[in-house]
């Protein structure tokens, strides 16, 4: 009885560090003509976990008006902590959230930091992808989801 119970332990730390619990962050990216959207955030979650997610634009065109669709699953059961360097404006698009990030210039790179907490209620699977516009013209859409354990 005791090496079973030595052995569940054993098992649930070795899938710890495996990542399967754990908020080591992935990177998610699309690319398309205009620009190429990469985003650097932990696909695993724990409830009560503070996190970091990091948002890359790299203009290959000009991107004239900027707008970046983040989907409900960002926000539902979570905290926004800050949100770094603060967007142009901010917006609802059919339920998700939209921030306006202005102008990039072709050549040029825009990374937006936010900072989350998770609510320890929270448990599930969801949908994180994102979306960048040009103004109302959709340029192209990462998909993600991210697990959100006890």
């Amino acid at each position: 009885m005791r090496r079973a119970l030595l052995a569940v332990v054993g098992a649930f730390l070795l899938a710890a560090l495996a990542n399967v619990f754990g908020q080591r962050p992935t990177t998610a990216s699309a690319a398309a003509g205009a620009a190429t959207l990469s985003v650097y955030a932990p696909a695993h979650l724990r409830g009560g976990l503070l996190f970091m997610a990091r948002f890359r634009i790299d203009a290959h065109r000009e991107v004239k008006d900027a707008v970046l669709v983040l989907d409900s699953g960002w926000f539902e059961g979570m905290q926004v902590n800050t949100i770094e360097p603060s967007p142009v404006g901010e917006a609802s698009q059919n339920g998700k959230v939209a921030f306006d990030l202005g102008h990039i210039p072709a050549g040029e790179h825009y990374t937006l930091f936010m900072e989350f907490q998770v609510d320890p209620t929270n448990v599930g699977r969801r949908s994180q992808a994102i979306e960048l516009d040009d103004g109302d013209t959709p340029v192209l859409r990462a998909h993600r989801t991210v697990t959100i354990f006890p």
